[in-house]
């Protein structure tokens, strides 16, 4: 996890990221992710500096780094790089492999497979994962990614989504030929500035 944001973003496709409550167990294959290089990043938490919110990112590698956003929903990211460059990986969707009817009850009842952690605030839901965990280290605790099934065959590259500034990084990646990648408006591709919107 110690690796630049956007080597660990591509190295967690394929891996397994799996959360333990008393509810249950619930988890899937991490198929897409974006990374957030840090205060050098305008697009990053810490773009602006170090607060109480974001003090999380500052950490060691292999931290989750959960916030609270849009007054209703969790998002989960993964620190990366050394202590203190504030890097991370937002986690932005998974393939449902463990606990789909607890995933599904979460969710509130009849949502398709492809449906329960496509997208970031979904797979909060689904796996139970809220501000608690903020913090957590992601090995030898209740949320952990484990090793997975290996990196995808086909890699996808687009630039992240649902942000107004450093639209020209190519930092979303996504297996191509997963059917549960999130359905996110990417910015434009490396290359292409797009004008920001009001």
């Amino acid at each position: 996890h110690r690796r630049p944001a956007d080597e660990l973003a591509r190295a967690l496709l394929g891996r397994l990221l799996i959360h333990r409550t008393p509810e249950g167990e619930a988890g899937g294959w991490i198929v897409e992710t974006e990374a957030y290089a840090g205060e050098d990043d305008p697009a990053s938490h810490a773009a602006a500096g170090r607060t109480n919110r974001n003090r999380v990112m500052y950490g060691p590698a292999g931290l989750a780094y959960v916030y609270f956003t849009h007054g209703m929903h969790w998002c989960m990211n993964v620190v990366a790089g050394p202590t203190g460059r504030a890097s991370a990986v937002l986690i932005r969707a998974l393939e449902p492999a463990i606990g789909l009817d607890l995933m599904r009850r979460r969710r509130g009842g009849r949502v398709a497979d492809r449906e329960l952690a496509s997208g970031p605030a979904r797979l909060c839901l689904a796996l139970g994962i809220d501000g608690a965990q903020n913090g957590a280290r992601l090995s030898g605790s209740a949320l952990v990614v484990a090793r997975g099934r290996g990196r995808p065959r086909s890699l996808g590259v687009s630039g992240r989504v649902g942000i107004r500034v450093g639209l020209e990084s190519p930092w979303r990646f996504f297996d191509q030929e997963s059917q549960f990648v999130s359905r996110g408006r990417p910015g434009p591709p490396a290359g292409r500035r797009a004008p920001l919107s009001g």
